[in-house]
């Protein structure tokens, strides 16, 4: 709103005809010699009231024009609050409803979430726990199939320990019987026949002391004095097949005690077994004794293939694996397994290597504590059947029994690995 000037002029103009008037008369009234000076003097001072009265004027009106600007201003200040109070509390209320609402949705969903929640829970739960009974019935039944598949194996072992016993004495009393016919019959073809029959007993012999060996059985026969190595080498020729093929190199007067004499015998008849079967029919299989500050030495060296660096490691594991799985051994492998279970039974260490012959060496290693001096002749049924395995290569010490055949046929192919 502009100022209006109009009250300004117009004080103006009443002031100076005022003054204007009072000046003309007071110079009209004076004397002559005051007159001059008097009218500028009262001119001036017209001149400088009429400007004061204006400017009074317009001090008046710009003040009572701002008073009424500042009450209009207030006016809309307070009309424009009251506006924006009245628009806060709608908005507040908005605001509050809007809350109201989102809390009322907010909690709906959190209840039906809770809801849904709980009853997948519960679903599962549900599922959880039929799934556990099933599994239950599963695992009770798997248990109880475990339970009779073990008290079969159980039974199983039982049933062969018990066999190879009755087998052990039956060879032991057929051996008994051949050779006391033997002994009966001079005649050379009947002699030699009895002598083949021996044979054959003490190798059936080898097999069931084997199974008695695997089964954890009791071996059949034990030695009550130590038993000479010359005795002991050839009991373990007269329990295989190719005896002829076997060299003997001892001049060792040590004996073996008399409850190892049957171990070292059946493990050093397996360890020949497995050279005469993995030679040539026709090669030669030599035995070394040799005495070492640790005990004995026994070497048997073929001129079969040379076993490769995997093989010989493979067949030193299956020698010396302090748990054997059964389940894992072939045919060709379970020779390794009956040797591995005398040397833990009697402490012996059997290791393998190529041989100057060409094939395989195998060395079976007695401590001092199954060794001792033969100061005395061996035990008579001892020196009796290594006299019958020298005469005919049959039935060695000990009634000519020992390991599990486990052996392929001379000239067969040879399995991969197997000794």
């Amino acid at each position: 709103m502009r100022p209006s000037h109009r009250p300004t002029a117009l004080a103006l103009l009443i002031s100076a005809a005022a003054t204007g008037t009072l000046t003309l008369w007071g110079v009209a009234a004076a004397p002559d010699s005051v007159r001059t000076p008097l009218a500028w003097g009262a001119g001036a001072a017209a001149v400088l009231l009429s400007v004061c009265v204006a400017v009074a004027v317009h001090t008046l009106g710009t003040a009572r024009r701002l008073r009424a600007q500042l009450a209009a201003d207030a006016e809309r200040f307070t009309s424009e609050t009251s506006r924006l109070v009245s628009s806060s509390a709608v908005e507040a209320q908005r605001f509050t409803a809007e809350t109201a609402r989102i809390k009322g949705a907010a909690a709906a969903e959190t209840a039906r979430l809770v809801s849904e929640v709980r009853a997948e829970n519960e679903r599962i739960a549900s599922a959880a726990a039929a799934e556990q009974a099933r599994l239950g019935v599963t695992v009770d039944r798997l248990t109880a199939r475990a339970t009779r598949a073990e008290t079969e194996r159980s039974a199983a072992i039982a049933a062969c320990a018990n066999a190879a016993g009755r087998m052990q004495a039956l060879s032991t009393s057929m051996l008994a019987d051949l050779r006391e016919m033997e002994h009966r019959h001079s005649d050379e073809s009947v002699l030699g026949d009895l002598l083949h029959l021996d044979h054959r007993t003490a190798q059936a012999g080898r097999l069931a002391d084997s199974i008695a060996v695997l089964t954890g059985a009791r071996s059949g026969r034990r030695w009550a004095k130590p038993i000479v190595m010359e005795s002991i080498l050839r009991g373990a020729m007269g329990r295989i097949g190719s005896y002829q093929r076997v060299r003997l190199h001892s001049t060792s007067d040590v004996a073996i005690a008399g409850h190892a004499a049957e171990g070292v015998m059946h493990a050093l008849a397996e360890l020949l077994d497995n050279a005469a079967n993995f030679s040539p029919p026709t090669a030669e299989v030599h035995v070394y004794v040799e005495e070492v500050p640790a005990g004995i030495v026994i070497t048997v060296e073929d001129s079969g293939l040379v076993m490769s660096e995997v093989q010989l490691r493979r067949a030193e594991k299956a020698v010396s694996a302090d748990h054997q799985d059964l389940t894992n051994l072939s045919g060709t492998r379970l020779g390794l397994a009956v040797v591995g279970r005398l040397a833990r039974k009697h402490g012996l260490t059997v290791s393998f290597r190529p041989s100057a012959r060409g094939g395989t060496g195998a060395l079976m290693m007695l401590p001092q504590e199954l060794i001792s001096r033969a100061s005395t002749p061996a035990a008579p049924a001892a020196r009796n059947a290594a006299d019958a395995g020298a005469a005919g290569g049959v039935a060695g010490a000990g009634g000519g029994r020992g390991g599990a055949e486990g052996r392929a046929l001379p000239g067969a192919p040879r399995p991969e690995g197997a000794r």
